[in-house]
């Protein structure tokens, strides 16, 4: 049987983490796999909250560490889930926009494809959203010379041996892990699967991104993005 790890990243969401482990966990069970939460290092009850539920779901692993933002948190479980070999590895967020149910779908088609990959296609999370998201694809046609329909979709499921080849590529604390790892597959020619997902709204809490934060990383982003491509082309060129 092939080993699912599912990774969830969580920084402050005591108003949802209960509901999204209740969602979640009987897909890790089902498939005999561990559904890890990565703590962020949060100042509120997210910790106490997780912990409470580890010591009655034998199929929950919680992980801490120093706040460093959602894209550390990712490759934090990345690493994880590679270093206890996990046959697949799946990355959702903590904030309750995404549906479990369309899972099986990503499932039934994980031995054709390097990665599994969610589009938004109806979004309930706000226009300015919607435009990150537009922005974001200009970027990394500039940057990459790419097309990626939906780069930092939190809906993937991804072959571990695939992710352990390239995820060194990727920066430490990179605050925009998924990205890296949409792009590094496309431009690299892995076998990528898009699949329509739907998008709620947040279903509780603050979303502890602001606008001047997405501008602040979208700057820096264009930056690294320069430098990480010239490495993508030389690691292609071995």
């Amino acid at each position: 049987m092939d080993n699912l790890c599912i990774i969830i990243p969580a920084y402050n969401e005591q108003a949802n983490i209960r509901q999204v482990i209740k969602q979640w966990y009987p897909v890790a069970r089902a498939h005999a796999g561990q559904m890890v939460v990565i703590d962020d290092g949060s100042t509120d009850h997210t910790y106490e909250i997780l912990r409470s539920q580890e010591r009655k779901l034998p199929h929950l692993t919680v992980l801490t560490k120093n706040n460093s933002g959602h894209g550390a948190a990712v490759l934090f479980g990345y690493r994880y889930a590679i270093r206890i070999h996990a046959d697949y590895i799946f990355q959702t967020d903590s904030d309750g926009q995404t549906l479990p149910e369309e899972f099986e779908d990503f499932w039934r088609n994980r031995e054709h494809y390097d990665m599994v990959i969610g589009y938004r296609k109806g979004r309930h999370d706000g226009r300015s959203r919607v435009f990150v998201t537009k922005v974001l694809r200009a970027v990394i046609w500039l940057c990459f010379s790419i097309r990626v329909k939906d780069a930092n979709t939190p809906y993937r499921l991804i072959k571990g041996e695939t992710l352990q080849r390239y995820i060194d590529l990727i920066p430490p604390d990179f605050n925009l892990a998924n990205v890296l790892v949409s792009v590094i597959f496309v431009k690299t020619g892995c076998k990528v699967k898009w699949l329509p997902i739907t998008f709620q709204a947040r279903q509780g809490g603050k979303n502890s991104m602001n606008g001047k934060k997405i501008v602040k990383f979208g700057i820096s982003a264009v930056r690294d993005f320069r430098k990480i491509n010239q490495e993508v082309n030389s690691y292609c060129e071995k």
